[in-house]
């Protein structure tokens, strides 16, 4: 078999906000954007009379696939990054402090730009739906 990187997921419920602070705040590039339904589609994803609607970003190596399905799962608890199966975007930027900086104002840090002991610069944020996403100096 061999494997490569398609893309990540990350299922939010309002694609277009969440969208935008991607495109707009992390500057990642749409490039496409599509709806799925259909009796195939919800048995794939195990969800009855599933649909969704789906944006892709340029990730670089890898691309980011946010997608909003009808109907909408519950939510869960909110992540933390020291929780079994908890999930997190790694995006890699020329300068963490700055990008940190642009972020819109009400953008949720996880705590200031900090190098670790690893000599990375890091910095998490959390999206408008409360997802985990790291920037670092790679």
């Amino acid at each position: 078999m061999n494997t490569n990187a398609h893309h990540v997921g990350i299922t939010v419920s309002d694609l277009d906000s969440t969208l935008a602070f991607y495109r707009d705040a992390l500057d990642l590039p749409v490039v496409s954007r599509f709806e799925v339904g259909g009796e195939e589609f919800a048995t794939a994803v195990s969800v009855d009379g599933a649909s969704a609607r789906f944006a892709h970003l340029d990730g670089g190596d890898v691309r980011v696939e946010l997608v909003e399905y009808d109907p909408v799962g519950a939510d869960t608890d909110e992540p933390t990054l020291n929780r079994p199966g908890a999930t997190h975007l790694g995006l890699s930027v020329e300068d963490v402090d700055a990008a940190v900086a642009d972020l819109p104002a009400d953008a949720e840090t996880l705590s200031e730009p900090q190098t670790t002991e690893s000599g990375t610069r890091i910095a998490f944020v959390r999206d408008p739906e409360g997802n985990l996403v790291e920037l670092l100096d790679a």
